[in-house]
């Protein structure tokens, strides 16, 4: 009998034991595995929404709000701002370039964002089919948005007041008729409907008559590095407005969540130390139980390299098992995460991906079982036959 036949059959001899070690140690990779892959795909998501966006203008409160509304269109507005103010921002001489914006209605739960054709350069989005929209109460629909709503170009629609699904109510004397969409982009874009400025307003406002034009934020490009100095410091102190910088923010954001994820490694990390333990205990405790089995392997001619080997495919099989099974769990519980998430509308995960770094996890998953390993097939290297018939 092979060693790696003899180590599987004293695993199958302790399947209880043999599947507490898998277990324990599975949890741990899954564990580091979801944190990888959610942490890693949250961080690119944050990276290609506010890509292309330097600054944020809109009305004071949380700057951390006002970038999770305008660019990430994930909560609710700050307030709304007046155009006059949001233009003295759009001529500053350090401004390349000002894409407004104005929220405060939905379709289905996605949001009609009215805005300038500019917005679509910002993310190099294009259409899949239709064309632009052009004149008021035309809209571009984001390719999410075309997929779970049902619409396409030449359908008509109404909003809902507010930004949440199932809103009460709607403006349904004011239609909007779907003139293009388009391609996925991988960002906030793919959940949004694009329409002209004027739509929003003439939906809130009438035809056009009287009241204040507003707007909820300017998006905003640099005309040089030195505006990053400047300009929000401008902003703030100049204007009733607010400046607030994606980059900072999301910056901001990814630690705060850091936080938990943290929380989680030092959770998984704990956990894999304990199967690597409880490993080693067992892997030590099994040599001194088979005693009279090795000390018979001896003596029919078994070299200690090969007790070495049974103590190594013992004790590997189960790191392997582990590793193999927790990158399942780990992937498993990234899709099924991103599946509610994309049934909620809320950013997509997925757990069909495979991350560089979920390689160095593995070896060093492997790493910790060739090391659990070591000091049991020292033992079993260096323990004479005939001690180990006479002892009791």
């Amino acid at each position: 009998m092979s060693m790696a036949r003899l180590a599987w059959a004293y695993l199958a001899a302790r399947p209880l034991l043999t599947a507490l070690h898998v277990v324990l140690l599975a949890l741990g990779v899954a564990t580091l595995v979801f944190l990888v892959l959610f942490t890693s795909q949250t961080q690119d998501r944050l990276e290609r929404d506010a890509k292309g966006i330097d600054l944020v203008v809109g009305a004071k409160g949380s700057p951390l709000q006002l970038i999770l509304s305008s660019v990430y269109h994930v909560d609710i507005p700050t307030g709304n701002i007046a155009l006059k103010d949001a233009e003295v921002v759009s001529r500053h001489p350090l401004v390349a370039l000002t894409v407004p914006l104005a929220l405060g209605d939905s379709v289905k739960g996605f949001r009609i964002v009215g805005t300038e054709a500019s917005f679509l350069g910002l993310y190099g989005a294009r259409l899949a089919r239709g064309k632009p929209f052009a004149d008021e109460m035309e809209a571009v629909l984001g390719a999410e948005v075309a997929r779970r709503a049902g619409l396409d170009v030449g359908a008509r629609f109404t909003g809902s007041h507010g930004l949440a699904a199932g809103s009460a109510s709607g403006h349904g004397e004011h239609p909007f008729t779907v003139t293009g969409v388009l391609a996925p982009t991988g960002t906030a874009v793919d959940r949004l409907v694009l329409t002209p400025l004027e739509s929003v307003w003439h939906v809130h406002e009438g035809h056009g008559g009287g009241g204040e034009r507003e707007v909820t934020a300017l998006l905003v490009k640099y005309r040089s590095p030195v505006a990053a100095m400047q300009l929000p410091r401008f902003v703030n102190a100049s204007t009733a407005l607010q400046a607030a910088s994606p980059a900072y923010e999301g910056a901001r954001l990814m630690s705060l969540v850091g936080a938990g994820v943290e929380t989680m490694r030092v959770f998984a990390m704990v956990l894999m130390a304990s199967a690597a333990i409880s490993v080693f205990i067992a892997l030590t405790s099994a040599l001194e139980e088979r005693r009279y089995d090795l000390a018979l392997l001896r003596t029919l001619g078994a070299r200690p390299s090969n007790l070495v080997a049974l103590v190594v495919v013992e004790g590997m099989t189960l790191g392997v098992a582990g590793a193999i099974l927790g990158l399942a769990l780990g992937h498993g519980a990234a899709e099924a995460l991103g599946r509610f998430f994309e049934a909620s509308g809320r950013w997509p995960v997925t757990g069909m991906a495979w991350e560089s770094s979920e390689a160095w996890l593995l070896f060093g998953v492997l790493a910790l079982g060739a090391a659990t390993c070591l000091i049991p097939a020292v033992l079993a290297y260096r323990r004479d036959p005939a001690s180990m018939l006479l002892k009791r």
